[in-house]
Order: C-alpha cells, then sequence, then structure tokens
C-alpha cells in the first residue's frame, strides 16, 4: 500500500520515481541495489515509472551505467534538462523536447558572451551539448562573475538559464530548460500527477525539479550546502530532508512518503 504523508491518502498505484545520479541516487552500493529490486519490483506489480535526471551527457551517463548496476530507466533526462531520451538504443534526443528549447536560444552567442570572463573554465567538450554551455567556475569568482554574466547575456537578448552548483559547476540553458521542466514534460506525456511523482537530488541543478507543482521532494543527507539553505528557506510538507546519504536517503524518504513499503 502506498500511504501519501501529506494528502493521508492509501493507495496502491503507480509513481514516477525521479533521481539525480552522481551523489544521489548513486554513492552507496548496498542501498542501491536493495532500492533497484524494490523500484524494480513496483515497476513490474504496479507500472511506475523510473527516470534518471542528471546533468551528465548521454555518454558520460552511459559510462556510469557500465560502472554501476543501475536500472534500465524509463526515460532519460540528461545534460541538466536540456536533453530526454525514451529509448536506450537511439542517439537522438527527443525531438519535441528540443523544440520547446529553440526558443530564444543562440548557443555562439552564449559562449561569445562568456568568453570575456578569464574565470570561466571551459567543460570537457564531451559536456557542451547543443543546448548547454557549461564552465568550472570557483566559489569566490562566482560571486562576482555570475551578476555581470548574467546581465551581458540579457543585453545581447539572450534569454537563458544560470544554473551553478556543487560550487564548481556553471550551466547556460535555454529559459524552458531545466531539471524540473523536463519532468513536467513527462507527466503529461505519461499523464502522472505531481503528488504521484517523487523526485531526489543533492544540489543546485536539482532545486527545479523540487518545484514541480507538489512533487515529492527528497534531498539525501549528504545534499550540497547550496540545496540544504534552499530547502530550509522553501519548506514544505511535501519534501523531506533525510539524514542517511545516497541511495539510503532515497529509500528513507520513499518511506516517509509511503511510496514503498519494503
Amino acid at each position: 500500500m502506498q500511504l501519501d504523508q501529506v494528502s493521508g491518502e492509501v493507495a496502491v498505484t503507480a509513481f514516477l520515481f525521479v533521481s539525480d545520479l552522481d551523489n544521489t541516487l548513486v554513492g552507496d552500493d548496498n542501498a542501491l541495489k536493495q532500492l533497484n529490486q524494490l523500484l524494480s519490483q513496483h515497476r513490474q506489480d504496479y507500472g511506475t515509472k523510473i527516470v534518471y535526471a542528471t546533468g551528465r551527457s548521454r555518454k558520460s551517463y552511459q559510462e556510469l551505467k557500465a560502472r554501476k548496476q543501475l536500472l534500465d530507466p524509463d526515460a532519460l533526462i540528461a545534460s541538466v534538462g536540456t536533453e530526454i531520451y525514451q529509448d536506450e538504443g537511439n542517439d537522438n534526443p527527443d525531438p519535441a523536447w528540443s523544440e520547446k528549447l529553440l526558443g530564444g536560444w543562440d548557443r555562439d552567442l552564449a559562449v561569445a558572451t562568456a568568453a570575456h570572463y578569464a574565470d570561466l573554465v571551459p567543460q570537457d567538450d564531451s559536456e557542451q551539448r547543443p543546448f548547454k554551455v557549461s564552465y568550472l567556475l570557483t566559489e569566490n569568482a562566482a560571486l562576482e562573475v555570475l551578476p555581470l554574466l548574467k546581465a551581458q547575456l540579457s543585453d545581447r537578448g539572450l534569454d537563458v538559464n544560470l544554473i551553478y552548483s556543487g560550487g564548481k559547476d556553471l550551466d547556460i540553458l535555454p529559459r524552458n530548460a531545466n531539471k524540473g521542466l523536463a519532468v513536467q514534460f513527462l507527466q503529461e506525456r505519461w499523464g502522472l500527477e505531481s503528488t504521484k511523482t517523487v523526485a531526489c537530488g543533492d544540489s543546485g541543478n536539482d532545486m527545479a525539479l523540487f518545484s514541480v507543482g507538489e512533487s515529492r521532494g527528497i534531498i539525501v543527507g549528504n545534499a550540497q550546502p547550496e540545496l540544504v539553505r534552499w530547502y530550509e528557506e522553501n519548506r514544505a510538507d511535501y519534501r523531506y530532508l533525510a539524514q542517511a546519504y545516497c541511495a539510503g536517503g532515497i529509500l528513507e524518504g520513499l518511506r516517509y512518503f509511503g511510496f514503498l513499503d519494503g
């Protein structure tokens, strides 16, 4: 049975499980094995959907999947929400989602604008994607660079998201791109409500996951300070800060919300 801690309802039903990968789903192999068994059984019995929402590119995700025993997802949200894949064998992202990101996006202009800032160090080529420009940026430099960069991008007519996470990673994305908006796209496609969605994360680029309607949110115990601060400032009974780390924290949260019995 599923007991909803927010509404008090009890039901056996499918839900949408969405999780970041590094330091969220991945990081505690024993807990991950237990979680995989429970999620796999729930998907088999009730049709629960499993989605990974990662900052990694699809190639980087596949490398991680080969090292870790990850379940095959029903969809992959890659590159901080800018790409969605529903077919493991198809290298092309969902064209309907890509179409939504075109408005106001000029990747070449974003790169040219960022080139004015010496503190922005481009990430590896594998992490540079059609709808994502990624840099390394120290926390100290970020205090000065981010407001200046945001203003300059706006002055040049670019309507973008700047997502800074982990005290080092900066992603420039189209305005309509983030992990949360990608989850909304899948919710609509699959006909699943936000109250039947649980999202799990550990860093700043996961904040958008916790802002999708009233999706149940699990913030793992090893979360970055930036996300813990956000949680403290945006407390809600449908968000849960776990004590356990990584997959152990996810298990803790799923039991708290009643999505899993085991």
